[in-house]
C-alpha cells in the first residue's frame, strides 16, 4: 500500500532552486535512503512530507489517517523538560501512554537516567534516543530520519542498525554512513541536481545505487560529447552564412540556438564540484612525534587505561573505536596537553604543530561571517606559501559569494565542517587530530577528504562514527572496549570488520559468564545450608526465589520467541504489546536477581 507520494514538488530558496519536478512514493514496508550532495535539498524534502514546510508548487499526497514520525537532525526539547515528559509529549492521552512509554525508555537504555532526569543533562547520542521514543510511541507507519547516526558511538549505530532492519514500520533515512545505508535499506533515493528531474530512484541497497548512479553519469557524459559535436557542427554552419530564406534553414538556425541551452545545461549537470581540501605539510617531521609511556588514567574507581604506551610518527593513521565515556576524548586530550595522566610519561616534539578538529566545531564563531572566520582583518589568507584572495580560498569549500557575508551559525552542519577544515589547512601541521570531522559531510566531500588524509606527510588520528570512512584512512584502530565490571580494556585490530567480529564474540562471551553466575547462585541457593538470620518472610521468599525465576524466564522465552514469528512481525501494535511485556519481564528478572544476591549475602553474613 502506498504511504506517501509527490507529485513535481519545486523548492527554492534565497533565489536558487534546490529541486524541481520530484515525485515519489514510498510503500509499507520500503526502507528508503535519501542521499545527494549537500545542499540539494535533503532536510527540506523530509520537512515538506512531514507538513513542517511547504513547496513552491506540487504536492504531498498521503494514505488517510497516516501516523507519520520525524527525528530531526538535531532534536529540539522544552527548557528542563524530563526525560518522561519529552517522551509523552506529542501524546494525546499521556496517562494512557504511560505503559509504551516505560517499555521504550527500558528498550532505547534510557532507564538507567530515570523518568525524571532532565534531558537537557543528558549527551547529544542519549537526546537523540529520546527524540526516537518520543516518535515511536506514536506507532509511526512510516518513520523519517534526518542523520540518525550523527552523535551516536558504533555500539549505539549498530544497535539502531539492527532496530531499523527488524522495525514494523517502513523508512525514509538521510545518512552519509555508507555502511549503515547498505544494511538498512531497499531503496535508495537519489537528491542531486545532475539527474534528470533532480531524483533518482533505485530499487535496492547502497551497492545497487552506486552502480546505477556510475551508468547514469557516464551515459550523461557521452550524451554531452554528442551534443557538443553535434553544436559545433551547426555552428560551423551557421559561420559560413548560408542565408536564412528557406524555412529549412530558419528551422536548422533556431535548433541550434535551443542546443546551445541543452548543452549548456547538461554540461552544468556534469560539472563535478567538490571542496578542494589538502592540509600543509610541515617542513620537517621528527620520527619521534608523540610518545605516550605507561600512562594510566581513571574517573570515580574506573579505570580508562591502565600502563599504556604508544609512539606516534609521521606514519601513523590511528581511529580510536568505543563507546562514549569509554576515554578516547580523554586519551586526545592528554595527547594534546589539555590533560595530565594520573601516572606515566607524555613527550612531545619540540614545537610540535597539531590541528585539533573540535566535535563541536568550538573555534567557529557562530556570530562572525563565514569570512571573518578565515581572516578576522584584510582581504587575503597565507596558503602553502602564498597569499590567496580570501573569497576565491573560500570558493574551494564551495562557498558562495552570498554565503561569506552570511553569520556561521546560519550555515548547515555540513557547511560548519567544510569552514572548519578550511580553518585547518591554512595551519602548517605534524599531526592531525579529527574528532568526528565526518558529521554532516556528504559522500563526495567524505570521498575528498579521505584522500587528503592518505596524502598527508604526517600523523593522522581519528575519532569517527564513519566506519567505512574509518576503514579507508586508518592503518590501525584501537577499540575502548568497556568490560562489565566498567572497567576499560584496549584491543588493537586491523580494520573495522575485524573489530566487529571480535565485538559480537565478546557479547556472547560476556552473556555466557552472566548466565553462569546466574546458574551459580541458584546452585548454591539450591544447596544452601541452615539459614540464619533471615526473617519468616525472608526465609519464604529466598525459598520460593528459584522458582518465582524460572515462571518468569518461561514466559520471557514464550514471549521473545512470539515476537519474532513472521506472522507477527507485520502486526504493529502486536509487536509493541509483546515488546513491552518483554521489558516488563527482564526489568522483574533484574530486580529479583539483585533481591536473591541481597538474601543470600544476609543469610550467609549471620
Amino acid at each position: 500500500m502506498l504511504l506517501i507520494s509527490t507529485y513535481k514538488l519545486e523548492k527554492s530558496f534565497a533565489g536558487r532552486t534546490l529541486f524541481r519536478n520530484v515525485s515519489l512514493g514510498i510503500e509499507e514496508g520500503e526502507r528508503v535512503g535519501l542521499v545527494g550532495p549537500n545542499g540539494a535539498g535533503k532536510s527540506t524534502l523530509l520537512r515538506i512530507l512531514a507538513g513542517q514546510m511547504d513547496a513552491d508548487s506540487g504536492d504531498v499526497t498521503g494514505k488517510k489517517g497516516l501516523r507519520l514520525g520525524f527525528l530531526e537532525q538535531t532534536p529540539v526539547f522544552k527548557p528542563n523538560e524530563t526525560i518522561m515528559e519529552a517522551i509523552l509529549s506529542k501524546c494525546r492521552d499521556q496517562q494512557e501512554s504511560l505503559g509504551p512509554a516505560y517499555e521504550w525508555m527500558a528498550r532505547l537504555e534510557l532507564s538507567q537516567f530515570g523518568e525524571d532526569f532532565l534531558v537537557q543533562d543528558l549527551s547529544g547520542g542519549w537526546r537523540k534516543r529520546v527524540a526516537l521514543a518520543r516518535e515511536l510511541i506514536l506507532e509511526p507507519e512510516l518513520l523519517m530520519l534526518d542523520e540518525p547516526t550523527n552523535h551516536l558511538d558504533v555500539t549505539s549505530i549498530m544497535w539502531l542498525e539492527n532496530f531499523l532492519e527488524r522495525a514494523p514500520f517502513a523508512t525514509l533515512i538521510i545518512t552519509h554512513d555508507r555502511l549503515f545505508l547498505q544494511r538498512v535499506t531497499n531503496k535508495i533515493f537519489d537528491l542531486d541536481p545532475k539527474n534528470p528531474n533532480y531524483l533518482l530512484a533505485i530499487n535496492g541497497g547502497y551497492l545497487e545505487y552506486l552502480e546505477a548512479k556510475d551508468i547514469l553519469l557516464r551515459g550523461q557524459e557521452q550524451r554531452e560529447l554528442v551534443m557538443k559535436n553535434t553544436l559545433r557542427r551547426e555552428t560551423e554552419w551557421l559561420r559560413r552564412g548560408a542565408k536564412a530564406r528557406q524555412t529549412k534553414q530558419k528551422a536548422r538556425i533556431e535548433r541550434a540556438g535551443t542546443l546551445k541551452d541543452d548543452v549548456a545545461e547538461i554540461s552544468s549537470k556534469n560539472l563535478a564540484r567538490v571542496a578542494k581540501i589538502e592540509f600543509k605539510d610541515a617542513e620537517r617531521n621528527p620520527q619521534k612525534l608523540m610518545h605516550v609511556e605507561n600512562i594510566s588514567k581513571a574517573y570515580d574507581g574506573r579505570v580508562l587505561f591502565n600502563d599504556f604506551t604508544y609512539l606516534v610518527n609521521p606514519k601513523t593513521r590511528l581511529a580510536l573505536l568505543g563507546d562514549n565515556g569509554t576515554g578516547k576524548s580523554t586519551l586526545i586530550r592528554i595527547l594534546l596537553g589539555q590533560e595530565l595522566p594520573d601516572s606515566g610519561k607524555v613527550s612531545r616534539a619540540d614545537k610540535l604543530k597539531v590541528a585539533y578538529f573540535e566535535q563541536n566545531r568550538e573555534t567557529l564563531k557562530p556570530k562572525e561571517s563565514v569570512l571573518k572566520n578565515i581572516v578576522s582583518e584584510g582581504d587575503y589568507v597565507h596558503y602553502q606559501g602564498q597569499y590567496v584572495f580570501a573569497r576565491s580560498y573560500l570558493e574551494r569549500f564551495l562557498f558562495s559569494r552570498q554565503q561569506m557575508d552570511l553569520p556561521v551559525e546560519k550555515l548547515s552542519g555540513g557547511e560548519q565542517s567544510r569552514l572548519r577544515l578550511a580553518q585547518l589547512m591554512l595551519n602548517e601541521a605534524q599531526v592531525l587530530i579529527l574528532d568526528e570531522p565526518t558529521n554532516d559531510l556528504d559522500v563526495a566531500t567524505l570521498t575528498v577528504l579521505e584522500e587528503s588524509l592518505k596524502d598527508f606527510n604526517g600523523a593522522v588520528i581519528l575519532v569517527t562514527h564513519d566506519r567505512y570512512f574509518m576503514d579507508q584512512v586508518a592503518s590501525q584502530i584501537m577499540a575502548f572496549h568497556k568490560r562489565p565490571d566498567g572497567n576499560v580494556t584496549m584491543e588493537n585490530f586491523a580494520g573495522y570488520l575485524q573489530w566487529e567480529e571480535w565485538f559480537e564474540e565478546q557479547k556472547e562471551l560476556e552473556a555466557a559468564a552472566l548466565r553462569r553466575e546466574a546458574d551459580e547462585r541458584k546452585a548454591a541457593a539450591k544447596a544452601g545450608g541452615k539459614p540464619g538470620k533471615l526473617s519468616f518472610k525472608e526465609k519464604f521468599e529466598l525459598e520460593n526465589m528459584e522458582k518465582t525465576i524460572l515462571e518468569l524466564e518461561e514466559k520471557l522465552g514464550a514471549a521473545q520467541l512470539e515476537s519474532g514469528k513472521p506472522e507477527v512481525v507485520s502486526q504493529a501494535s502486536r509487536v509493541q504489546e509483546l515488546y513491552k511485556v518483554i521489558a516488563d519481564i527482564q526489568s522483574q528478572l533484574e530486580k529479583l536477581y539483585a533481591r536473591w544476591a541481597e538474601l543470600e549475602k544476609k543469610e550467609k553474613g549471620s
